[in-house]
């Protein structure tokens, strides 16, 4: 299988975070950036702040009868200053923040160039260990006015880098264990956040692709794979299967937890950097900026100048792709979907689904009722409006602790798509309970997790309720 087919969700995990909107350098969310797959410089002091700099990933393989080998790729940005020059009165030139030219700003920011290191075709077996040096470099552009007058220049500043990358393998139980290991190599000292963060690399992760032989799923691995894959150790870096589904030669190492096989979603028409933010949300504030926030933004960076052409040119038709699916949203979400879970998990119905159709049409099923819908626990029939006591068991979080005791009403009753029962909760002591009624935000519980209360606590509580 070709890369380029996992490129763009590999882009999208390079980019994420990269810019937040709203797209410009003035804007607090934008002072402090870079906040996925950092690198930093082994040498950094303690006040700069720097990143970890190493991060490392165990996959399995399943050998094939020839010579099993992987190709790796490590892809990064590497930091690159831009500043303004601008001359004083006296001409000689300075660095600026920023500077009109013929009505237009041009502003100092850091941007980021894309690096791929390649190490091609490892024999499995065999360890490697190799080092790579990025070239620095400074760049100078000319400023000129309309008249075609110099007014100022850009220099763009890059410092080297240097980054080591370690492979080794054993055999596991029938299987390969591939460790991969990247560290940033950087031999000087960084002693402030812009030093640390310009000496690092970002968005680090890997790409790795498999001859004869094929990746196992760390997520769902095969029965008798399951222990080795329990033994393998990740640092700062997720494996998972990418490309398309069913494929088993290439493998995604992202600063991410992603599942197997991710994909960019079909609708959205061009990447927006904001940490997984919604497509349509966006643009819709992109759209809502003024024209001056719009200017600084396009000043900002050239990929912000592509984010705000992007949604200022977007058709109606174009808008209406990104809305989705109208569906109810009291129900609960398909079993595809990450809701709803057990064990407390808060789960915020979304009201749109693009996965093409509602999975679950009172119409074509009418046997299922979530509001009428019951449950027998401990012998007792538990319905809409019964009053239960909460005892979180099923992989339980820091917030189940918090419900741990409680009392809660119970709002439906709902079966999923793999035949598992899930009962929608609202607390009664919570404030809110009505409200999140409302709107359909309530909490899931499995049956095991919850106690029926007996005739006489149920009398008492609704008793408290009405005083």
């Amino acid at each position: 299988m070709s890369l380029d087919q996992v490129r763009s969700i590999a882009d999208a995990v390079l980019y994420e975070g990269y810019l937040l909107y709203p797209y410009r350098a003035s804007s607090n969310k934008n002072r402090s950036r870079w906040q996925f797959g950092v690198l930093g410089p082994p040498n950094a002091e303690a006040a700069s702040f720097g990143e970890q700099p190493g991060m490392e990933t165990q996959v399995l393989l399943a050998p094939h009868d020839g010579p099993a080998a992987v190709t790796v790729h490590l892809r990064f940005l590497q930091l690159q200053v831009r500043e303004v020059w601008a001359p004083d009165a006296d001409g000689t030139e300075r660095p600026v923040d920023r500077l009109t030219v013929d009505g237009a700003e041009v502003l100092s920011w850091d941007e980021a160039v894309e690096r791929e290191v390649v190490l091609a075709a490892l024999p499995l077996g065999e360890a490697v260990d190799t080092v790579h040096e990025i070239p620095g470099g400074e760049d100078s552009e000319p400023l000129t006015d309309a008249a075609g007058a110099v007014v100022g220049r850009i220099v763009r500043r890059r410092l080297p880098l240097t980054v080591g990358i370690r492979t080794d393998s054993v055999v596991d139980d029938g299987y390969t264990r591939l460790s991969v290991a990247v560290r940033n190599e950087h031999p000087a000292a960084a002693a402030t956040k812009d030093a640390a963060i310009r000496a690092s690399l970002i968005g680090a992760h890997l790409l790795l692709r498999a001859h004869d032989a094929e990746f196992v799923s760390l997520l769902e691995p095969p029965a008798g794979a399951a222990a080795v894959a329990g033994r393998c150790r990740q640092n700062r870096c997720w494996p998972v299967l990418a490309g398309p589904k069913g494929t088993t030669d290439v493998l995604l190492g992202a600063p991410i937890i992603l599942y197997d096989y991710p994909e960019v979603a079909e609708q959205s028409p061009g990447a927006l950097f904001d940490s997984t933010e919604i497509d349509e949300i966006l643009t819709l504030r992109v759209m809502t900026m003024t024209e001056a926030e719009k200017a600084e933004a396009r000043a900002t960076d050239p990929r912000a100048r592509e984010i705000i052409d992007r949604c200022d040119g977007m058709s109606p038709a174009g808008l209406q792709e990104l809305h989705g699916l109208l569906r109810d949203p009291h129900l609960p979400r398909p079993a595809a979907h990450p809701g709803p879970a057990v064990g407390g998990r808060d789960v915020e119905p979304s009201a749109f689904d693009t996965s093409g159709a509602p999975w679950w049409d009172p119409a074509a099923d009418a046997s299922v009722r979530p509001g009428s819908d019951a449950v027998v626990i401990d012998g007792v029939r538990v319905a809409k409006d019964s009053l239960v006591r909460v005892h979180p068991s099923r992989r339980a979080d820091a917030q189940d602790l918090f419900f741990a005791g409680q009392v809660a009403r119970v709002t439906a009753v709902l079966s999923d798509v793999d035949g598992g029962t899930h009962v929608a909760l609202v607390l009664v002591d919570d404030p809110a309970a009505d409200l999140h009624d409302w709107y359909g935000r309530y909490f899931y519980f499995a049956p095991d997790e919850l106690t029926p209360l007996t005739v006489e606590e149920t009398a008492r509580h609704r008793e408290e309720n009405r005083a």
